[in-house]
């Protein structure tokens, strides 16, 4: 991981600009044996002629076998050890729809879901709910109160919501209810310590409150709420890394972990790839460090759209000469983790990294950007965690260590 103390004392301040472009999902397989994977399968003109001149590698975004979540997975990214930072999805989807968490409240992202006339989950996204629909159930859900806590539920995109209690004695040990399946019932939300009784209880009745209001409701007739946790006021990148930084997302989500980082989450116009890196060449002059999130590739992996996800890819290749116009001194390209379209669900696959820095890297024999080059990249397999003090170290913002 980023050592933050050997970070404080190395990184230097400069005028380099450092590019870290991540495309949710990044990672794939092959349909079939043999095949090529989405990535593979794109067509990448621009891609690949940044892998012929940089180098490549695959990250581990956790540790080897393990299938990451979201929220981890760009903690780790952003040099977090995602294993001591262990940070629910419930305050990362706050922070990104402007949702105060203070150290006493307790937040839990919520999705619409669909069961059926047992109570068996039939789809667990509620058919990827339109926004407008989900909001006008959010604003049913505002009814519910619950004796000696405030409750705040919000939308945030598509079927997605967020419920935040406040009140005394409250704690985040409270397990997810949603159990990552169709074919199962929700799950009643259980306390993982004793400290988390009081909460798991509330839950319970808020959800049972909820099932009532949902009861007539044709495809967002149920919920399930994961990602219970607080504000875990984490180490900031100007302090750690001096790096003035700026996040251009368009999912809630990724805005919010990179608020609790200390990035400035930037409002602009539209949701496509052009439409970040046309407000990224806006603001370039303002900040040293620019993340930019692309959702749309994991969506589609989710939904197991092979096609859907290389063009996603494309979308992304066919937009990036307005990046390069910018004369950036370091881009890194990669993904958060892999959703290969085959299993419809993130994986434990490593992820695609490409590193372009003109004047400091030492390129590979590359010649396109994939995972099976990615395999031979001169920068091999290194968990997520290293990303930054490469990026930094390329850019000529850390110091040498020692005499």
């Amino acid at each position: 991981m980023a050592d933050f103390k050997l970070m404080r004392e190395l990184a230097t301040q400069g005028k380099t600009k450092i590019v870290l472009l991540v495309m949710d999902g990044l990672g794939g397989l092959p349909m079939t044996p043999g095949g090529m994977t989405e990535l593979e399968a794109a067509k990448t003109p621009h891609l690949d002629r940044l892998a012929s001149e940089g180098t490549l590698g695959l990250s581990r975004p956790i540790a080897a076998g393990i299938s990451p979540g979201s929220g981890p997975a760009h903690l780790a990214l952003f040099g977090y050890d995602p294993i001591q930072y262990d940070i629910g999805r419930g305050v990362l989807e706050a922070f990104g729809i402007g949702v105060e968490v203070g150290e006493k409240d307790v937040a839990a992202r919520g999705n619409f879901c669909t069961v059926d006339a047992n109570g068996v989950i039939t789809d667990r996204r509620a058919g990827r709910l339109a926004s407008d629909k989900a909001a006008a159930v959010v604003e049913k859900l505002k009814a519910i109160k619950l004796k000696g806590v405030e409750c705040e539920v919000r939308h945030v995109k598509e079927h997605r919501f967020v419920l935040v209690l406040r009140g005394e004695g409250l704690s985040a040990d409270v397990q997810d209810t949603d159990p990552q399946a169709v074919g199962a019932a929700p799950l009643p939300a259980r306390a993982t310590s004793s400290a988390g009784g009081k909460t798991a209880a509330l839950v319970n009745l808020w959800i049972a409150a909820a099932q009532k209001i949902l009861a007539g409701e044709a495809q967002a007739n149920m919920l399930t709420l994961r990602g219970f946790s607080g504000d875990p006021n984490l180490p900031k990148y100007r302090d750690v890394y001096k790096l003035k930084a700026a996040c251009v997302a368009v999912y809630p989500m990724y805005k919010g972990v990179a608020k609790l980082v200390g990035m400035e989450v930037q409002k602009f116009d539209g949701d496509s790839p052009a439409d970040e890196f046309a407000h990224l060449a806006q603001i370039w002059n303002e900040y040293d460090f620019f993340f930019i999130h692309v959702k749309p590739t994991d969506s589609r992996g989710e939904d197991g759209d092979f096609d859907a996800k290389a063009k996603v890819v494309e979308s992304v290749d066919a937009a990036l000469p307005t990046l390069l116009d910018l004369k950036l001194d370091v881009l890194i390209v990669t993904g958060d983790h892999s959703t290969p379209a085959k299993l419809k669900s993130h994986s434990w696959h490593p992820v695609p990294l490409l590193l372009w820095a003109p004047a400091m890297h030492l390129p590979d024999r590359c010649q396109s950007f994939g995972e099976r080059e990615c395999i031979l990249g001169g920068l091999g397999q290194f968990p997520a965690t290293d990303i930054m003090p490469l990026a930094l170290a390329h850019a000529g913002r850390l110091a040498r260590y020692g005499a």
